[in-house]
């Protein structure tokens, strides 16, 4: 269920009526952030100061954990300068003084091995895909940037519309959620609720959604890539697709927002700027 556009600030949102959440996640998606003119409706510089209000945003909100589901950056000349590019917004994000994850989207890794893109982001993961349990619920981080002969993105080795996740992930994953107490919520950059001849979409969606439904643990998943609000429902299964931060010029075109997931199961989705909110599980 939607809630709206998310364009007041937290401050006048109406209070959630649901017990304290036992786990917030602050997200944002598709920043692509470049030193470079805008392309269409990509304003890659303004990036950086909508990143700016999002961390202090965060920063006053303090969620568990800030999560970017992929495209930090977009493609910079040179090595060098996409570097410096993604050294300069992980250091912005990194203001809100929350800890960090990342999504691997394709845009990280256009130029950058998936190792240089973690040793620059300045973040503790040397891997695309894991789970970690906060606050009762398991998190798991899928990585869809490998190519149909599933060799990692880098180098400019791939085309974008060609996403897929390797068979030893997917049997990672169904057994990580075979094993888990927790119920899971996941989170991956490329779409899974879509058929794979979307080009947003990746090649392996329906084993993926298969094993997410046969778990009977998965509630919802957040994605981005498409850079649309979207919300899908297949066999009890929400896919929220995110806003990206990098659509529109000016702050007000920002996009990010806060998830809540509570002990009982629901989570609140609080939107703001471009993102719309929404209610799960109710």
């Amino acid at each position: 269920m939607a809630l709206g556009t998310g364009l007041l600030p937290a401050a006048t949102r109406a209070a959630n009526p649901k017990a304290t959440p036992a786990l917030t996640i602050g997200l944002l998606t598709d920043v692509h952030y470049a030193d470079k003119p805008a392309r269409g409706s990509r304003f890659y510089r303004d990036s950086l100061g909508k990143a700016e209000v999002a961390a202090e945003f965060f920063k006053r909100m303090k969620p568990d954990l800030v999560l970017c589901l992929g495209d930090l950056i977009d493609a910079a000349p040179s090595l060098e300068e996409e570097i410096s590019d993604l050294k300069t917004i992980s250091e912005v994000i990194d203001r809100s003084g929350r800890p960090r994850r990342h999504v691997l989207g394709n845009h990280c890794v256009h130029t950058l091995t998936k190792a240089e893109f973690f040793k620059h982001a300045a973040l503790s993961q040397t891997t695309g895909h894991f789970s970690e349990v906060i606050g009762g619920t398991r998190i798991v981080v899928l990585d869809a940037c490998f190519t149909g002969d599933m060799e990692p993105y880098q180098r400019k080795n791939f085309e974008w519309t060609d996403t897929n996740i390797p068979e030893g992930q997917l049997k990672w994953l169904e057994s990580e959620l075979k094993a888990s107490k927790e119920p899971a919520v996941v989170f991956i950059h490329q779409r899974i609720d879509r058929p794979p001849s979307d080009h947003h979409t990746v090649n392996q969606s329906p084993r993926v959604r298969q094993i997410l439904e046969r778990s009977g643990k998965v509630s919802a998943v957040f994605q981005g890539h498409s850079h649309q609000n979207d919300l899908t429902t297949l066999n009890g299964i929400d896919y929220c697709t995110l806003a990206a931060m990098v659509e529109g010029q000016g702050s007000e075109k920002n996009a990010y927002s806060l998830l809540e997931i509570h002990s009982d199961g629901s989570m609140t989705l609080k939107g703001y700027h471009q993102q719309v909110g929404r209610e799960f599980g109710e």
